[in-house]
């Protein structure tokens, strides 16, 4: 095992225990895709079957493990435990636009035509677009807390590591996967403007690009406002040079002299 690969391994574990924690010690799931980490459930259990027919090493092993628990305890805690924090409306990507597709391409384009080998391709390509979901996400609510962020950069940053390990494998062992490689390039592909906007963020704020919508929203609320002062401030000036209302305070103001002399 090459440096690449380890610290990929090791960027990807830091990722999914950084949402883990974000998850447990706010008590909240708040900014979270649960479809996404629902994909990412259906990746590790695809990709990792052969767990009942093959052991490479210990530590493959306990990574695997690892990697599947982490996932559904990560389901557990949006769709059961902090159900009540989950926004649900925000995450509306239509995930079968993802699974479908995979799912035909993982029976046309694999190295063997054999039930694993189907899974494990279409756990490859799910990967590649199971973040899709998150992404959507922040576009549509304009920002994103920074324990996400950094959730979302230790998932890029562990595709990327993985690239540069295939790099290194393929001029030190001769190894060459097409499809991991395609579909880690599409992967990364989907981060580069992420890892931009992470870069280049100010005061840990993450805020990503917000809807012309939106943006015309608060425009029009805000001049809403503003004429409804001006509206407020012109009819009380009118009350004030009015005759009428000027005998109306006088004679309250002389109707409540005797009872202010009584006390």
């Amino acid at each position: 095992m090459n440096i690449f690969r380890l610290t990929g391994d090791l960027s990807h574990l830091a990722a999914i225990i950084i949402l883990l924690l974000k998850i447990w010690k706010t008590r909240s799931c708040a900014g979270i895709s649960g479809k996404s980490q629902l994909l990412f459930g259906l990746v590790f259990t695809t990709r990792y079957l052969d767990l009942f027919t093959s052991f490479i090493s210990f530590y493959n092993t306990s990574m695997k493990l690892i990697y599947i628990a982490c996932s559904y305890a990560t389901v557990y805690l949006i769709y059961m435990k902090f159900k009540a924090t989950y926004d649900g409306n925000h995450d509306t990507f239509r995930v079968e636009f993802l699974v479908v597709p995979v799912g035909g391409l993982s029976f046309l384009v694999n190295h063997d035509f054999s039930p694993l080998e189907i899974l494990w391709t279409f756990s490859i390509y799910l990967e590649s677009v199971a973040i899709l979901p998150q992404l959507f996400m922040i576009s549509k609510t304009g920002e994103a807390e920074t324990i996400t962020t950094h959730y979302l950069f230790f998932l890029g940053l562990y595709r990327a590591l993985y690239l540069i390990n295939w790099i290194w494998r393929y001029y030190f062992e001769g190894f060459f996967d097409l499809i991991a490689v395609v579909a880690g390039v599409v992967q990364t592909i989907l981060y580069c403007d992420f890892f931009y906007l992470y870069v280049t963020k100010e005061n840990g704020d993450m805020r990503l690009v917000i809807p012309v919508s939106t943006e015309r929203k608060e425009a029009q609320f805000a001049s809403i406002s503003a004429k409804t002062d001006r509206q407020h401030l012109s009819s009380w000036m009118l009350r004030q040079n009015n005759p009428s209302h000027k005998r109306k305070v006088k004679m309250l103001e002389t109707e409540s002299l005797p009872l202010l002399q009584k006390e």
